[in-house]
């Protein structure tokens, strides 16, 4: 009674944990989705002005070049908790049970451990760039804050990924609970029957309109 208790406690604490990671990471993926949006607009402003009117936007190439980062990592952690992460799962999908959990956790280990050392190299990076007062040559835009990005992204991708070792470990000691903080990795058929599924279901919704008027008719 006591262990079903404490698993139960284990499991509420973990997906509350999980669900408050997820706001977190969804104002990352927001903010990395604003910076796309600026960044269209400011490359469709310099290659408008350039071409009509033969005025470039002044600096443009070098913010563009300090703004890729935000939305090349900020939304990190949100594609890994979504499961959008390329993965060789060739051996993976024919693995079930507690042999299927020790793989994936195994895995997250490594990752957990590479991007340990990525966030460590990162940050020595961005402070030596603030030291250095490093800047772009044509704006002189400073580039630390570019490279302060990487290291506070990946903190943010290094939670997930320990959020999710402890759900792939709590699934190898209880095989038959839910799955929970962990990603939800789709097979090839199960994406394909989704697919089919929502091409029916938009079919059936058009079929539906179509036949309203006919049938007021």
């Amino acid at each position: 009674m006591a262990d079903s208790t404490s698993s139960e406690h284990s499991g509420s604490l973990l997906l509350t944990i999980d669900r408050q990671l997820g706001r977190l990471e969804n104002l990352f993926n927001d903010i990395g989705g604003v910076f796309i949006f600026a960044l269209m607009w400011l490359t469709m402003a310099e290659v408008l002005g350039r071409r009509l009117f033969n005025a470039p936007v002044p600096g443009a190439i070098d913010y563009i070049e300090v703004g890729m980062a935000a939305f090349a990592f900020m939304g990190a952690a949100y594609c890994q908790r979504l499961g959008g992460h390329v993965r060789m799962d060739l051996l993976v999908t024919n693995l079930r049970g507690r042999i299927l959990w020790f793989v994936e956790a195994l895995a997250i280990l490594v990752a957990v451990v590479y991007i340990a050392i990525i966030i460590w190299a990162s940050a020595q990076d961005a402070w030596r760039s603030f030291d250095l007062g490093d800047e772009t040559l044509d704006a002189h835009v400073p580039v630390w804050p570019s490279k302060l990005i990487v290291p506070v992204a990946m903190a943010l991708l290094e939670l997930r990924l320990l959020v999710n070792l402890w759900g792939y470990l709590r699934l190898l000691v209880l095989p038959n609970a839910d799955p929970w903080a962990v990603p939800r990795i789709m097979h090839v058929e199960d994406v394909a029957q989704e697919q089919i599924r929502d091409v029916l279901g938009k079919i059936d919704i058009k079929t539906d309109r179509d036949s309203g008027p006919t049938a007021g008719r």
